[in-house]
């Protein structure tokens, strides 16, 4: 058996702290794949100074850990990522230097350090809460109650995703926690007169139930050809006492 091959040089220096980020995706960068973000991070790293650290082996990659990507087309407020140091730098500081690295509408909201907080990043991120908005001139919207009501009655709503292996059929009804139609105004969605804003709670599943998959249950239960929404992720955290809490560190 031939010797394994073991990579010449010193090894990688280790990890000293790790920074959670929490990011936005706004306005065009919405249609921004996960792919497109990973590689604009991995060069606003590069570019800020960061010391981050690497991975062994043949080929190192920086440790940067993703979780819970909103979808490619939906505009998120509270998108997270870890990224792990070799030397120990101020949260603070570290903000301002990777908003200016990134493209604009990927907007760095918050750098905290992720060594103080309990438990991991993706076991934090139990559920989301959505803004769905319909704009208006759109058909059926005076429709909406009804079919929020009727997808809230309903025990069992499913419909399809075409996955890898094929097609697979997604309970939506089952990771609906809250739904419904707000009068309040939103800073971070702008709305015009005659819009309708639908508020979504949806508990994380494998694979997790998006905004367009909502829309479908809820032309389905309605049985009219509803308007397709933009979609805002305003948060993400813990499920607590069937709600999603304002918070990472809620119990």
């Amino acid at each position: 058996m031939a010797a394994r091959r073991v990579p010449e040089g010193p090894a990688p220096d280790p990890a000293v702290q790790k920074l959670r980020i929490r990011y936005a995706k706004r306005g065009r960068m919405r249609f921004t794949s996960t792919r497109d973000f990973q590689r604009a991070l991995e060069r606003a790293v590069r570019r800020a100074g960061l010391p981050v650290a690497f991975s062994a082996g043949f080929h190192p990659h920086p440790k940067i850990s993703y979780a819970n990507a909103a979808p490619t087309g939906a505009a998120s407020e509270a998108e997270y990522v870890e990224v792990s140091l070799t030397e120990r730098v101020e949260p603070a500081r570290v903000a301002p230097l990777l908003d200016a690295s990134l493209p604009e509408g990927l907007d760095v909201v918050e750098v905290v350090d992720g060594e103080d907080l309990e438990g991991s990043l993706a076991d934090r991120l139990q559920g989301s809460v959505w803004a769905l908005r319909f704009r208006a001139g759109g058909q059926h919207l005076d429709r909406m109650p009804s079919a929020v009501a009727a997808l809230l009655a309903a025990p069992r709503v499913t419909v399809i995703r075409m996955m890898k292996k094929g097609p697979r059929e997604l309970d939506v009804r089952e990771a609906l926690l809250d739904l419904h139609v707000s009068t309040e105004p939103l800073t971070t969605v702008p709305v015009q007169d005659g819009d309708v804003l639908l508020l979504a709670s949806l508990r994380h599943q494998t694979p997790t139930v998006r905004p367009d998959e909502l829309w479908a249950a809820l032309r389905e239960v309605s049985g009219v050809d509803l308007p397709r929404p933009v979609s805002t992720r305003l948060r993400q955290g813990p499920v607590v006492d069937g709600r999603v809490a304002e918070s990472l560190d809620a119990r």
